[in-house]
């Protein structure tokens, strides 16, 4: 998929995406996304959304990256991740969170790919994966 986004993503670019993604969440579903893990639920709840009104990732694209970028940003800051480019031609967008342990993490494709196989594609699964040492709270509402 060729995205047109707004503006280039960068490594440097990507916590200011999500910070703007934390903003208009607020001002139009009135989510409360606070950079914790458990704020992931309410990211898929969002994307879920999109795909229940037939959204396709090309109509969303920015706020599917802005999104990932936030997802993003819950790994570096939890599981101590860092933003990197990754080769193009690999991902929906060339960008990556790498880990301390070297892993790549790739959460743009994961908003992406939840936006195109719904509930097939989790989220907190992936999340969870990446940062064994996050217990997941139990299901609690969201909103």
């Amino acid at each position: 998929m060729q995205l047109h986004l707004n503006y280039p993503l960068e490594p440097d670019s990507a916590p200011r995406r999500a910070a703007a993604i934390v903003e208009a969440a607020a001002d139009i579903s009135y989510a409360r996304l606070d950079y914790s893990p458990d704020s992931i639920g309410l990211v898929e709840d969002i994307v879920d959304g999109f795909r229940t009104d037939g959204a396709t990732g090309q109509e969303m694209a920015d706020s599917l990256v802005g999104f990932g970028c936030y997802v993003g940003e819950i790994l570096t800051r939890h599981a101590g991740g860092a933003w990197r480019r990754a080769p193009d031609g690999e991902h929906t967008v060339p960008l990556v969170v790498e880990l301390p342990d070297t892993r790549e993490c790739h959460p743009i494709d994961w908003v992406f790919r939840r936006l195109e196989q719904g509930a097939d594609v989790s989220i907190r699964d992936l999340y969870a994966g990446a940062d064994p040492g996050h217990t997941p709270t139990a299901d609690r509402p969201r909103g």
